[in-house]
């Protein structure tokens, strides 16, 4: 199966449970690299061990771009090994040598050796959407849900409680070429709120973020997904036929911006009203 990933964006997160935050040494890098897997790469993805990165047609595809794909690479391993593994590539082309280290373990099959399985494809594809910032800022946010093989991503009361706001479900399936998308998580923005994640939470029924272009928006995930007996995260999700593995985000309430609060943040915009997309009160009137 074709390796085919056409996600142009900033990834951010990182490590530890469900709790994903950026490194700050990585920050600036992912405010100037984007990621893009774009047509037939010569590499397949049932071809590709994590356990064996030095095969011809990875090393024919990572030489591409090496800079972006080592920083796709990065998150790819962060999302299927587990915490406490790495991952090393050395490129036979320059002789440098790059270690990937594992976090939420969530291909264990992959990670393992073994060809990945739908259900990795899936899961991989929802965590790579849930770190999506175009924006290329540093948000950290809670992943709810279960790995290929059904088992609980863990989390505490506690970072249910720092991380107070449900925001979304990402589910999809970028390697069968099935696309990627997203809702809100029973709750919406208000017509005056706003946050740094542009794939992730919206108003309610919102349209696609153009800010976000690779993500399409199904409205409300309770619509089309099944919720886990807890009651914090959705156990699958089906949307035109097929069933996905999701997974699912959320942020804390210091995360949220609301117009009014003096400050313009990115989701905000200029204008004369009193929403996010058109505060005066933070942005200003707009320049023509």
């Amino acid at each position: 199966m074709a390796w085919v990933f056409t996600l142009a964006l900033s990834l951010v997160g990182a490590t530890g449970c469900g709790v994903q935050e950026l490194p700050s040494e990585e920050e600036e890098l992912l405010h100037t690299q984007s990621q893009a897997l774009e047509g037939q790469n010569g590499m397949t993805l049932n071809g590709l061990s994590l356990n064996g990165l030095s095969t011809t047609d990875f090393t024919s595809w990572f030489n591409g771009n090496p800079a972006s794909n080592s920083l796709l690479m990065r998150y790819m391993v962060r999302c299927a090994v587990p915490e406490g593994e790495t991952r090393t590539f050395t490129n036979p082309s320059t002789g440098l040598t790059y270690s990937w280290p594992g976090a939420l373990g969530l291909a264990p099959g992959w990670a393992g050796g073994a060809p990945a399985s739908v259900e990795e494809q899936q899961v991989i594809s929802a965590c790579l959407a849930a770190h999506a910032n175009n924006y290329g800022l540093n948000v950290s946010i809670s992943v709810l849900g279960r790995d290929a093989k059904g088992t609980n991503i863990p989390y505490s009361s506690e970072e249910l409680s720092l991380f107070g706001k449900r925001e979304s479900c990402f589910f999809g399936n970028v390697f069968a070429q099935q696309g990627l998308f997203a809702g809100n998580d029973r709750t919406s923005l208000a017509a005056d709120e706003s946050t740094r994640r542009p794939c992730g939470l919206k108003g309610y029924k919102a349209l696609d973020n153009p800010s976000c272009s690779q993500v399409k928006r199904i409205g409300q995930c309770e619509d089309y997904c099944t919720l886990d007996a807890s009651g914090n995260f959705y156990t699958s999700c089906t949307y035109n036929g097929v069933q996905y593995k999701p997974l699912n985000t959320r942020l804390r309430q210091a995360d949220i911006n609301r117009c009014g609060d003096g400050v313009c943040q990115m989701g905000e915009s200029c204008g004369w009203g009193i929403t996010a997309d058109s505060c005066l009160m933070d942005c200003g009137t707009c320049a023509y």
